[in-house]
């Protein structure tokens, strides 16, 4: 069981997203600025029943601190994160604030604590696999994680990236689902591999590679950062594939929560309609991911 793509291990930005939050827009080019858009997951016209949930004694939501920008500790140490205040908003649609709970614990003691009914549901970016779904139920995904193209700004772009970088020397961590896609999807690119994201990275700032294609939320918080030293510019995308990036975020409930699932379907829905969800999203990934 594991995390999508790893995110915390090599996760170090999430300092900037502080700054984000607290107002400091991240700096980016005037000419990059553009509307934030944010995938449509869900069909406006679809209708999912809310079931009654009064006889419900308890919601409580099994966490993290350690996947930010999603789920992590503020300042006095409560949860916070884009999953988190999530789950919060999904309690208040369902009118069930009162009895809705979040707590944190080690990644590895998520699923324990869910069979042994100390929650009744995780939020904390678990993979789908066909062993969760033998094991548990799932909500519908909330979000999906794009794969992105980030360049060197000297380099011109002339329509899609993925023809201009022909035959140019375009870096991906090795062994990762982005590799695969990216020979499967752009085989005129020329892949070279890196043992992981700081590697990559720092290959991409110091102009070792043209441009480097994986994860769009690392990707996206790196070039926002000092690190970056205003290298590069994300381009073309996003790019997104069940097959090789999942099914995305989610929500896992115990095999025998079907009212939940269908209650926190319920809630996603109509978060989504009202425009609540994309201003959970534009909250944590002001610059954007899409």
């Amino acid at each position: 069981m594991k995390r999508l793509n790893q995110y915390i291990r090599i996760f170090k930005y999430a300092s900037v997203l502080l700054v984000g939050i607290l107002g400091s827009a991240f700096a980016a080019p005037a000419a990059e600025l553009k509307p934030l858009t944010f995938p449509l997951l869900f069909d406006a016209r679809e209708r999912l029943a809310k079931p009654d949930l009064t006889t419900l004694p308890r919601l409580r939501f099994l966490t993290t601190l350690d996947f930010p920008p999603f789920n992590f500790a503020d300042e006095a140490g409560r949860p916070t994160g884009f999953q988190v205040d999530l789950a919060r908003a999904i309690c208040a649609e369902l009118d069930i604030v009162a009895k809705c709970q979040i707590e944190a614990m080690p990644f590895a003691e998520l699923r324990p604590a869910l069979d042994n009914r100390q929650g009744e549901a995780i939020i904390a970016g678990m993979a789908v696999t066909p062993d969760l779904r033998q094991s548990y139920l799932v909500s519908r995904p909330f979000m999906v994680l794009p794969a992105r193209f980030l360049k060197r700004r000297e380099l011109p772009v002339e329509g899609p990236a993925a023809l201009s970088l022909a035959g140019q020397a375009v870096g991906v961590v090795e062994k990762s689902a982005h590799e695969a896609m990216l020979k499967a999807w752009f085989p005129a690119l020329k892949p070279v591999a890196f043992k992981d994201y700081a590697a990559l990275t720092g290959a991409l700032a110091n102009g070792k590679i043209a441009a480097a294609f994986g994860d769009g939320v690392r990707l996206t918080f790196w070039n926002a950062s000092a690190d970056a030293r205003n290298c590069c510019q994300l381009v073309d995308g996003p790019y997104v594939s069940d097959q090789f990036l999942g099914e995305g975020l989610t929500i896992q409930f115990a095999p025998d929560e079907s009212l939940l699932q269908q209650a926190v379907d319920h809630a996603l829905l109509s978060l989504s309609r009202k425009g609540r969800l994309k201003e959970l999203y534009l909250r944590y990934f002001p610059y954007g991911l899409y």
